[in-house]
């Protein structure tokens, strides 16, 4: 059953209890990455292992997500500054025990190509804090193969 969150801002990034933050180096550079972020939203399917759909809302204002797990998320975007930061909280989903999340994606130039900062940042219910620290090892793989996707992507690209 679809369920509210609690409506974060960017600054959750930082507070929330569960911060999981990954990061991965892409060879391509910065704004190659932000558009495939944040521009080409109907393609996430395509790099990140795991969404089975992803369509931008409101002009890009908002995005809806469906997992191929069944997970679906209604989301709104708190920030799109090009090729630096891509960041959004989730306002609807079917995760039980989910109570807020906000994702951040931060891309910083490194030579010719750019390092990709994802932080997770959760709240929920006692059992789901500890679900998802217990779920680190596969978030850290989901991404590592979604940086991987990201980096084919972003190098084909013309």
């Amino acid at each position: 059953m679809p369920h509210r969150l609690r409506p974060e801002e960017l600054g959750f990034v930082t507070t929330a209890p569960v911060r999981l933050v990954f990061a991965a180096r892409i060879a391509a550079p910065p704004e190659r990455v932000f558009g495939a972020l944040a521009e080409d939203v109907p393609g996430w399917p395509d790099w990140f292992p795991g969404v089975r759909s992803a369509r931008p809302l409101d002009g890009g204002a908002r995005r809806e997500v469906r997992l191929t797990g069944g997970g679906r998320f209604q989301e709104t975007v708190l920030a799109a500054q090009a090729s630096e930061l891509y960041a959004y909280r989730v306002d609807v989903t079917n995760a039980p025990g989910l109570r807020a999340l906000v994702e951040e994606w931060r891309l910083t130039s490194a030579g010719t190509g750019t390092e990709v900062r994802w932080t997770f940042a959760a709240d929920g219910t006692p059992a789901l804090r500890a679900a998802l620290r217990l779920a680190r090892p596969g978030l850290a793989r989901a991404f590592r193969g979604a940086a991987a996707g990201l980096d084919r992507r972003v190098g084909t690209a013309p």
